[in-house]
């Protein structure tokens, strides 16, 4: 019986843990580790790529990086992703609603960076009721991770409320990453990506928020929040094919 490849062995662990799965419904911790096992194996070769892949040098004209999207599967349970961003290149700060998603570094050095919303009276939390809204549409988010990876390590997992459910990821070095999301994006079904700019605490009045608890923030802690306001999308990817092994969807 041939080998079964660690590509189709992802497949097919995401096929079961997001059969019944929805938007805001996480999957059971053992089923969560069942999806990051598959993962936290997993090389670069595996999917077909090699460090001189030309996706990890594409240029626009103005001589900028681009990021090159790989689908390796879509469904409306969940996707199989991997992002190839050449060194430099950025995937600006979104979010992910009602989605679990596990990111799995295949190759490089990416530099991560992480929110989850801050609610009233929920400091460290990300209780989505009562958000602290500044007049000027900024939310009050609090930093989750602000670090750099290197490849090979865990795969990280964000959740719909926590966990880092907004992020950024800026190559430091050519890197690839692989995403399951689970369930993906759908803009029929409400669950559209928004990108958003970070500022720092001190760039708003506290007193010009939609509650006074924000200011119960402890001044030595406020590096650790920031304001982030919705923006328009400004982010260029080219989609390309993905010749990695084949993922057999019939099982």
């Amino acid at each position: 019986m041939p080998t079964t490849s660690p590509v189709q062995r992802l497949f097919d662990t995401c096929k079961e843990v997001f059969a019944a799965g929805g938007a805001g419904i996480v999957p059971p911790p053992e089923d969560v580790e069942r999806v990051k096992a598959a993962l936290d194996g997993m090389q670069l070769d595996d999917v077909g790529l090699r460090p001189d892949t030309p996706y990890f040098h594409i240029m626009a004209a103005e001589r900028s990086p681009i990021v090159a999207r790989l689908r390796l599967h879509e469904c409306d349970k969940f996707s199989i992703v991997i992002f190839c961003l050449p060194a430099s290149s950025v995937i600006p700060l979104h979010n992910h609603p009602g989605m679990t998603v596990f990111s799995k570094l295949l190759y490089g050095t990416m530099h991560i960076k992480s929110y989850d919303w801050m609610a009233d009276g929920a400091s460290g939390t990300a209780v989505l009721s009562n958000p602290q809204i500044h007049p000027s549409g900024a939310r009050l988010a609090k930093v989750k991770v602000n670090s750099e990876f290197t490849a090979p390590c865990e795969t990280s997992i964000l959740y719909p409320a926590n966990g880092g459910n907004m992020h950024c990821f800026t190559a430091v070095t050519a890197c690839a990453v692989l995403d399951v999301l689970g369930p993906p994006y759908s803009d029929s079904e409400g669950r559209h990506c928004t990108y958003y700019r970070d500022f720092p605490f001190t760039s708003f009045s506290v007193d010009g928020a939609s509650s006074s608890s924000s200011s119960s923030v402890p001044e030595e802690e406020r590096e650790g929040y920031a304001w982030l306001q919705e923006k328009p999308e400004d982010f260029t990817v080219v989609r390309v094919p993905y010749e990695g092994p084949r993922i057999r969807t019939d099982n």
